[in-house]
């Protein structure tokens, strides 16, 4: 197959599974605008005659929308912040210091990515119900400070790192914090910000652990606030859907702001190491 036909094949095939994981989104948009009783037509219309504007107006006075939003962002951000100050610490440790039982101890580590989350969910609860952490800050984004997937993925970058640096600052007499401050974490910048997407990401998308550690409205995060629009017998699905629409914008900026670093981070070593 001549390589121009081929690259063109290729463009399509892409070009079509893009436009396939863009038709929710689209739908998603389509019926945020719809009134409630055009959702169900059938066979059903990708638009609207009469846009109903007002629904993303209509999604603050119906639920405490703005609050959920302004939460997300907090316990988000602060998670985020809090792995990569503790992931780095921990990665650096691992892959930049030489002590006995490192690798033992770096699998032990390892060996919690095998446990799933739903193991610990109750233990956690009971910890933080103990502390007196439920519809508390602290009880959303402490249990989440540490990650063991963040820890693997900075050390393996940081073990591409060449050693013969930090071995010249350490004989111009730096410390181990200002190797780690003034040298690891500038190299580091692509892992960083493959690992500050993937926590922000799975932290605004979280659910359980925030419905089961928040009883007030006022508390609640943009994806419970959103669950609380859905009824056994009845569910507003324009009024869903804007919410879904709103709730999605923080991820879409972070991605465009941190795409480069994104891509950067995992294929330039994140996933490597020696």
């Amino acid at each position: 197959m001549d390589k121009t036909l081929g690259d063109w094949v290729v463009f399509v095939l892409l070009l079509a599974g893009a436009l396939l994981m863009c038709g929710p989104f689209a739908w998603m948009i389509s019926t945020s605008f719809k009134p409630g009783p055009e959702v169900f037509l059938y066979p059903p219309t990708p638009f609207t005659a009469k846009p109903q504007y007002e629904n993303y107006v209509r999604i603050f006075s119906a639920i405490p929308f703005g609050r959920a939003i302004a939460n997300s962002l907090i316990v988000s951000a602060s998670v985020t912040i809090l792995q990569l100050i503790i992931c780095s610490l921990a990665a650096y440790a691992f892959a930049c210091l030489r002590f006995r039982g490192r690798e033992i101890l770096f699998l032990i580590y390892l060996s919690a990515l095998m446990v799933p989350s739903q193991v610990t969910l109750i233990p956690n609860f009971i910890l933080v119900r103990t502390l007196g952490w439920i519809d508390t800050y602290q009880g959303l984004i402490l249990p989440f400070a540490f990650s063991s997937f963040g820890t693997f993925l900075l050390r393996q970058y940081l073990k591409s790192i060449p050693q013969e640096l930090m071995e010249a600052a350490r004989m111009d007499g730096a410390n181990h914090f200002q190797i780690y401050s003034t040298i690891v974490l500038p190299l580091a910048k692509p892992a960083l910000g493959a690992l500050a997407i993937f926590t922000f990401v799975a932290q605004w998308n979280n659910f359980l652990w925030p419905l089961i550690t928040t009883t007030k409205p006022e508390m609640q995060v943009a994806t419970v606030a959103l669950s609380t629009l859905q009824g056994q017998y009845n569910t507003d699905w324009p009024l869903l859907m804007t919410g879904s629409v709103i709730a999605i914008i923080p991820v879409l900026l972070v991605f465009a702001f941190g795409n480069r670093q994104f891509i950067a981070g995992l294929t330039s070593g994140a996933f490597g190491g020696r």
